[in-house]
């Protein structure tokens, strides 16, 4: 323990050091004289805010904290967000209190409310879990904890997604969020600057592969154990006995899914498994944030199914709470079962799964909607092997997500819609998400063949300022429009998005009458790299080979 103090001190006073070094020359190099004038925290908080976008509210956070500890910084800087976080939803309540109870209005800020508290919780989770490691040890999890506050932007802007645009509530709510989503911001980039500064203290961080390296072989993600892979890797179960079997005949112990997840013990170490038998079930299951690590298999995408039919316009929910299934809990596997929302096109809004769950993966599934089918709400997801479905933004939300060497079904829309396949919604510039769609085929369904050129098809638009979506190595039918990409409202975000096509074939990839947005980049090879798996959701860290057909770099 002394030996680590001591360390831990050593460290503090050569990253001090370091930090007030970076800052003179910084201002030496401007031309400035005030370097000599500034006391050590001030030093120490220009250094940290140096990569930050948000320069003022970050200076104003920081300079607040009379310490020069960069750690303690950047949890002063995380408190920030959740003060923030706790005004937004104090706003919101004295709203709720005022609204009409039969107004969708209301109903929008009941959500905020909720959305808001789960942001909060996962900030303090956050904060909780940089209290336990030392500086070297967050410089080298910056990926895990940038993935993890980016999540609070998502949350708040799900909110704010309720409201109908130009809502004078909408409006109110936003003043308060805005703050919240601009500190997030900063200490996302604070993060993302956080190994150069340690870097240059010429320290041996010794980490591991990281998310900049290509990895040329296949693998599952290594936060599944030996066993998990295995399992995703075999037919059925891969020979372990499932905790928890549901048959709706009563050959299982449970009838629905539901009562296998309410017997999840207490404190469990490991997987929890559950095998679910061919059948239609018709049930809203929702993973819950303490259920982690559950493991959940059918008969196959087409025997077992999980349908509901919540949707935005008959039942008038806010677009999270339409969904079929909902995972909430971190390490979620599934694999040969399929979810769907069978409001169809006139419901508008109909989710089939929302996930907001890290390091979770889906193989061998099939997800069948139309407006909004799966929502990638937050964390890093992996889709492979897998069939996804829609017409309007049906790939759509706030994560880090790649589908991988999949089918993606286009389907026919209510007269007078058009289909776009993505809607990323990437908010601000710090966040690491995106949408990858790599080694695919994007294709109509049978029923829109007829009119496939008439009724037109993009390969998305951008919901958000920042929205990031990749179209590398797959195959596009005929149907996709030649200028690609849609607008989301005018000439909005055009200037700040980005998307980007590498190595596309058939007839819908050629790119010579694609849109001029200087924002649509056509990659080089070295540039697409850093979209593959390996690279794009931190491979480095939690992917590595096993044999197992899963394409971690590109295919050619």
């Amino acid at each position: 323990m002394i030996g680590k103090v001591i360390v831990s001190g050593v460290s503090l006073i050569l990253v001090v050091g370091v930090i007030i070094g970076v800052v003179v020359t910084v201002h030496r190099s401007n031309g400035s004289n005030d370097a000599e004038s500034l006391s050590p925290q001030m030093k120490a908080v220009s250094a940290l805010c140096q990569p930050t976008y948000y320069k003022e509210a970050c200076t104003n956070t920081l300079s607040a904290l009379n310490s020069t500890d960069p750690k303690e910084l950047i949890k002063g800087g995380i408190l920030a967000i959740s003060a923030s976080l706790k005004n937004s939803f104090n706003v919101t309540d004295d709203l709720v209190a005022k609204t009409d109870n039969a107004s969708r209005d209301k109903m929008a800020l009941i959500d905020c409310k909720e959305l808001l508290q789960n942001a909060s919780e996962s900030v303090e989770d956050t904060l909780s879990k940089v209290g336990e490691i030392d500086l070297l040890s967050l410089s080298n999890r910056t990926d895990d904890f940038r993935t993890w506050l980016s999540s609070i932007i998502g949350y708040q802007e799900m909110c704010l997604d309720g409201f109908e645009n130009g809502n004078s509530l909408r409006d109110q709510v936003q003043k308060s969020t805005d703050y919240g989503s601009e500190l997030t911001d900063n200490v996302l980039n604070i993060l993302a600057g956080l190994s150069q500064v340690l870097n240059s203290l010429g320290l041996k961080l010794n980490v591991p592969s990281t998310s900049r390296q290509l990895l040329q072989a296949n693998g599952f993600p290594t936060w599944m154990s030996a066993s998990d892979r295995k399992l995703l890797a075999s037919r059925g179960n891969g020979g372990v006995r499932p905790n928890a079997v549901v048959a709706q005949d009563g050959s299982g112990q449970f009838k629905t899914i539901n009562a296998a997840l309410a017997a999840y013990p207490k404190n469990l170490k490991g997987r929890y498994v559950i095998y679910v038998k061919a059948g239609t079930y018709r049930e809203y299951v929702a993973v819950a944030k303490d259920q982690p690590n559950v493991f959940i298999y059918g008969d196959g995408s087409r025997k077992t199914i999980v349908t509901g039919n919540k949707n935005f316009a008959k039942d008038g929910l806010g677009t999270w709470k339409t969904a079929t299934f909902i995972v909430e809990a971190n390490g979620f596997i599934a694999k040969s079962i399929g979810f769907t929302n069978t409001a169809g096109p006139d419901g508008h809004q109909a989710v089939a799964i929302r996930t907001n769950s890290d390091m979770s993966a889906f193989y061998n599934c099939r997800f069948d909607g139309y407006q909004d089918t799966v929502l990638y709400q937050a964390g890093r997801q992996f889709y492979r092997n897998c069939v996804l479905s829609g017409t309007v933004d049906f790939l759509f939300g706030y994560g880090s997500a790649v589908i991988q060497n999949s089918l993606i079904i286009v389907r026919r829309p209510n007269p007078n819609q058009f289909n776009t396949v993505t809607a990323d919604g990437r908010k601000e510039r710090g966040q690491p998400g995106g949408l990858v769609i790599h080694n695919c085929r994007i294709v109509p369904e049978q029923k829109l063949v007829p009119d496939r050129l008439k009724i037109k098809t993009y390969l998305g638009r951008p919901w958000k300022a920042y929205s990031r979506t990749v179209v590398m190595e797959s195959k596009l039918a005929d149907f996709i429009q030649p200028d690609g990409w849609a607008p989301w409202s005018g000439n909005q975000f055009l200037d700040t998005l980005y998307y980007a096509e590498y190595a596309n074939a058939g007839p819908g990839a050629a790119t010579n009458r694609r849109v001029r947005w200087k924002t649509l980049h056509f990659l080089k090879r070295s540039e697409a790299l850093q979209f593959t798996v390996g690279a794009f959701l931190q491979g480095g860290q939690w992917i590595r080979s096993n044999g197992i057909p899963v394409l971690m770099g590109l295919r050619k």
